[in-house]
């Protein structure tokens, strides 16, 4: 059975639908806060600290163009994100919002089900074509296993 979420507006720009019919927003943390509700998660991959939002949040540090500091609390994140979506307004961002934002993205399609070597080649087609920027992002998604997977 495919779940459908109505939380974000699938027009809406950044929205992702993942492989269960989930909706995510992905955005660059950057450009203004796109119009309509407010995410009630937020999960900002960053090399710092995020500046402080009005909703709950998460922040995993991942300097720009490189790998999460923390590859088990990205699995713990990516899980919540996952759960908490199916009935909440969720986001993931970064500073420009495709590598760090594309590659946990990416990671979060393969936790819906998505096959890891199809993972990318999805987020680029369904939330931006250069998502997931480099070639050790693009490995670290075709690795990536969901926590007790084999």
């Amino acid at each position: 059975m495919r779940f459908v979420c109505a939380a974000w507006d699938l027009d809406a720009a950044g929205v992702l639908r993942l492989p269960s019919g989930r909706l995510v927003r992905g955005r660059s943390l950057r450009r203004a806060l796109p119009a309509g509700p407010s995410p009630d998660l937020g999960v900002y991959l960053l090399g710092s600290p995020p500046p402080e939002m009005p909703w709950e949040s998460r922040w995993l540090r991942w300097p720009d163009f490189r790998l999460p500091a923390d590859h088990a609390a990205l699995q713990r994140v990516l899980a919540e994100v996952l759960q908490r979506s199916g009935t909440q307004r969720v986001e993931i961002c970064c500073a420009g919002g495709r590598g760090r934002t594309g590659t946990a993205l990416a990671c979060l399609a393969i936790l819906d089900g998505l096959a890891a070597a199809e993972a990318v080649g999805y987020v680029r087609a369904h939330y931006d074509p250069h998502a997931v920027e480099t070639r050790a992002q693009q490995r670290y998604v075709a690795r990536w296993r969901p926590a007790g997977a084999g």
